[in-house]
Parts: structure tokens; C-alpha cells; sequence
């Protein structure tokens, strides 16, 4: 039964640093698309397969992206699992593809 209750808890889902400001710039459909994107992670967790291009950051611990949509500008999201047991998500970075630092992401 503990089991079955945790896992229907809410992650919480939190901006590190510069990530509210980036959702605010970003075009009002794109930042739709993210709304919903943060929402699955709450719901469901960090891994959201079924998102394009989803994926783990190679050398980083537990950090995730994905891209909002296929057309240019494309617009990606980085977030980081801060702590897996009291499921607590931080996003890392939300904006165009070609601004985004992969290696800042540990």
C-alpha cells in the first residue's frame, strides 16, 4: 500500500537560476507546449520518453531533455533529478536549441 501511495505522489517541480525568466521570453506556443511538458514530469517523473528527442546528458548525473517542437528555432528543456527519493525536479535551461551549454549540465 506505501508502495502504490508514493508513486501516485506529485514530483515537485522547481526553475533553478535563469529557467523562469528563459519561459517568460520564450513565443506563447512553445511556452503552451512546456506547461504541458512540466506537467507529465510532475505527474509521471523525469523520464518522458515519448517527448522528442528525450534523453539523458551524457557525463551528467541524472539531468534530462527534450525538444518542444521540430521546426526552427527548435526549443529544448534540460532539467536535473535533485533528489529521486523525495522526487524533486529542477529545470535547468528552457530555450532555442543553439543556446543551450550540454557541458555546464554535471
Amino acid at each position: 500500500m506505501e508502495a502504490n501511495k508514493k508513486r501516485h505522489t506529485p514530483w515537485l517541480v522547481e526553475y533553478a537560476g535563469k529557467a523562469k525568466k528563459q519561459i517568460e521570453k520564450l513565443p506563447p506556443d512553445i511556452r503552451d507546449i512546456f506547461y504541458v511538458l512540466k506537467r507529465e514530469i510532475e505527474q509521471e517523473g523525469p523520464e518522458q520518453t515519448e517527448w522528442r528527442n528525450y534523453g539523458l546528458i551524457v557525463n551528467a548525473r541524472d539531468v534530462h531533455h527534450c525538444h518542444l517542437n521540430n521546426n526552427r528555432p527548435r526549443y529544448v528543456v534540460v532539467w536535473k533529478v535533485v533528489d529521486r527519493e523525495k522526487q524533486d525536479i529542477e529545470i535547468r535551461f528552457v530555450g532555442p536549441h543553439g543556446s543551450v551549454d550540454y557541458s555546464r549540465f554535471k
